[in-house]
Formats: C-alpha cells, structure tokens, sequence
C-alpha cells in the first residue's frame, strides 16, 4: 500500500501541508484521484449522507459536482493532534439554475499509519448568495 504523506503524528508544518494537499485535490474535481487520499474501507457523514469507501466516495463526488457547478473551495486548519486534524472551510458553487451559494463548514479527519484518512465527518451550511458577492 503506497504511503500519502505526511504521515501521523502530525505537527503544525504537516497538518497544514496536508490540509492544502486536500484543498488542491477537491479544487481538481476528481474523484479518482481523491479517492485515493481515503482508505479503502473510509467512512464519511457529509450533511446527512453516510458513506463508506473509495467507491461510494466516487460516485458521491461525481454526483456532487454534476450539481454543484464552478465549484471553488477554500480550507482551513482548526487544530490538531497526534492522527486527526480538524478543519473549518467554505466553498461556492452555483446549481443548474444558475443560483449561486456560498456554503460554510467544518470536518473532522482521522488518519492511519499510512497517512489515509480513515474517518471524514462534515457538518455543512448553504448559504445563497448573488454572483456578486461571490468571494471565491
């Protein structure tokens, strides 16, 4: 199994490397290749959405950004220790209606050995916004 650093435990310099690897990744709009920062068998609560593994993470991600359009996310440390980091975070988006929203939240992460998140529970806001006022 190929090792995704930086490894746990983690120190301020490598939980803010990892959390920028994991905003570049979700900016890619790739599922396949951020699937590959999760374990294989990852568990995730996204809003209300409970999802387990590589797989169910792909097709989660296809699906969400067949919806949400100009997706553009930013990322921030929140805190740390040993394998877990913790991260607030807001990104845009606008649907097919041309509605646009900024949404608001924070995850928390757990990491294995191999530096794989194991565990990803996010709690999300949406906001609508005008085009405008977009900040992102």
């Amino acid at each position: 199994m190929k090792k995704k650093k930086p490894l746990p435990p983690f120190t301020l310099e490598t939980a803010k490397i990892k959390v920028q690897m994991a905003e570049n990744a979700w900016n890619s709009k790739d599922p396949e290749k951020i699937s590959m920062a999760y374990s294989i068998n990852s568990e995730w609560r996204n809003r209300t959405i409970f999802i387990n593994g590589r797989q169910e993470i792909i097709n989660f991600l296809t699906q969400k950004w067949e919806n949400e359009l100009e997706y553009k996310l930013k990322k921030e440390l929140w805190g740390f220790r040993e394998n877990r980091i913790a991260v607030r975070f807001e990104y845009e988006y606008h649907n097919k209606n041309n509605q646009w929203f900024r949404a608001y939240g924070n995850e928390n992460w757990e990491f294995n050995e191999d530096g794989l998140m194991t565990k990803r529970f996010a709690s999300i806001n949406d906001l609508k916004i005008k085009q405008e006022d977009r900040r992102l």
